[in-house]
């Protein structure tokens, strides 16, 4: 699924509005993810999450709060909150820090813009959530190789030196 047609950028925020920011381009993707973790932390039945370059989101007033809460890889997540409301705007996974933003589509002003690319971890998905039949599904995660398209892909791989860079600042010294 391409994002072309819609109008970036695209600016969201929490409840209290004490939070605002703008995501400036398209996303990398767009997971929905059924997994029990997400669902318990949403308190619904997925999460659908925009996963961009934190550097193409800009924060337009306020400061979010960054929650360390566990994930089921064991890494845990930073989830960035209001903290006046406490809504959960975006979350940087241990794989990329700080670098990437999964950005929580509800919090768009405009959230109907960013429908998913991809459900993941469909097999814990709620049974009577019924997923159209052209949808994109896998029953655990991807190959990414396969799934984005060739531009996040290319986005991906400008930015590999500092993941690498943000990879090895979190490993240990060797000792």
């Amino acid at each position: 699924m391409t994002h072309n047609t819609t109008p970036f950028p695209l600016e969201g925020g929490c409840d209290c509005r004490q939070i605002r920011y703008r995501i400036e381009t398209a996303p990398l993707f767009v997971h929905c993810c059924h997994c029990r973790w997400c669902q318990r932390e949403s308190g619904a039945s997925f999460a659908l999450n925009a996963m961009i370059e934190s550097s193409r989101v800009t924060l337009l007033a306020g400061a979010p709060e960054l929650v360390a809460t566990p994930s089921e890889s064991g890494y845990g997540q930073q989830i960035a909150r209001c903290p006046s409301c406490r809504i959960a705007l975006w979350s940087h996974y241990a794989g990329a820090g700080p670098l990437i933003s999964f950005v929580r589509v509800g919090t768009l002003d405009e959230p109907d813009h960013l429908p998913p690319d991809i459900h993941i971890f469909a097999a814990s998905k709620q049974p009577w959530l019924v997923l159209p039949p052209e949808a994109l599904v896998v029953p655990e995660y991807y190959d990414r190789d396969q799934c984005w398209p060739a531009e996040s892909l290319a986005r991906r791989e400008a930015m590999l030196p500092q993941l690498d860079a943000y990879r090895a600042s979190m490993k240990p010294p060797a000792g």
